[in-house]
């Protein structure tokens, strides 16, 4: 499958990444370059990828029938408190974020834990892309075109011991890079964690890249968590550290909110937000509502997963 990038013509000024982050974030790409066909491909400039002729990536769910959120709403409408509480203060300010050179942490409970940079971490993995639903807490969702690698290959990498039952992610914390952190909105950094077996699940995905290209700032650079089948804050950008833990990690928005945000954040449409319900959506872009599918329609993949449990007190 070969992507279609429009022209940058076709966009306004203000939805295109600026081109000099675009570079820097693209010679990381190209450091990765020989270890895998997608990540060679993706080093190249796209017209020479159409040249070329190949199949770079491996489109995951390619039943999904939804009509994927245009590129321009996907990069300016955005959940990144760290930049802003507006959905647009991110692209506006996220042009300070500097991802390169960009280093992971990994600890905890493994056999490889180290500070490693981002281009060490990501080089033994086959870059893919899958078409995704993302489902926001404040009840809107776009179908956004990943680009990125099996969390499961990552924590395979880091060989994590039998103690190991939960991964804990964490956001960079630089209020000179991140403006919005100069506010107490929420306790700094950003954590996030999941359950060994969700972590594993196919399709937890790490992200690099959307629509054929790096990630841009706002959307969580240079990496980032996309886990289609929970809410949008549990999707964690701009990752810098990663731990593997015995007990359950405390994390930012069910601290901040325990009645309003819990750990698994399932998108179930029969337990609603304390101040709005769960039970439609409105996908961006659109101005009908929809119904809000339990597990944002991938409950084949993950419902085993919480077999017995109670969903509406383990929200």
């Amino acid at each position: 499958m070969l992507i279609k990038i429009g022209k940058k013509s076709d966009l306004k000024e203000s939805e295109v990444t600026p081109q000099s982050l675009f570079d820097q974030r693209r010679q990381f790409i190209k450091k990765a370059a020989g270890y895998s066909v997608a990540a060679a491909t993706l080093s190249l400039p796209f017209s020479a990828m159409a040249a070329l002729n190949l199949n770079p990536f491996q489109k995951e769910n390619s039943s999904l029938s939804d009509e994927l959120t245009a590129r321009k709403h996907v990069v300016s409408y955005n959940n990144f408190y760290e930049f802003g509480t507006d959905k647009k203060d991110p692209a506006a300010h996220a042009g300070s974020l500097k991802t390169d050179p960009w280093s992971v942490t990994v600890a905890g409970e493994c056999a490889k834990p180290g500070v490693y940079a981002l281009e060490d971490l990501v080089k033994p993995h086959a870059f893919e892309e899958r078409i995704y639903r993302l489902r926001c807490v404040e009840a809107w969702s776009m179908v956004i075109p990943w680009i990125g690698f099996p969390l499961a290959d990552l924590i395979k990498q880091m060989q994590p011991t039998s103690k190991a039952r939960y991964v804990e992610f964490t956001t960079l914390h630089d209020p000179q890079q991140m403006p919005g952190q100069k506010r107490s909105v929420l306790d700094w950094p950003y954590i996030e964690a999941l359950r060994m077996d969700e972590a594993m699940n196919p399709l937890s995905l790490m992200a690099v890249g959307l629509y054929g290209e790096v990630l841009p700032n706002q959307n969580g650079a240079p990496l980032r968590l996309v886990l289609p089948w929970k809410y949008g804050f549990k999707s964690i950008k701009s990752i810098v550290k990663i731990r593997f833990s015995e007990t359950q990690p405390r994390t930012t928005w069910n601290l901040s909110g325990p009645g309003e945000y819990g750990f698994y954040a399932n998108v179930n449409p029969e337990v609603d937000h304390p101040r709005w319900s769960q039970s439609r959506e409105r996908r961006i872009g659109e101005f009908r509502k929809r119904k809000t599918q339990m597990f944002n329609g991938y409950a084949e993949e993950v419902a085993h997963m919480y077999r017995g449990m109670n969903l509406k007190r383990n929200f």
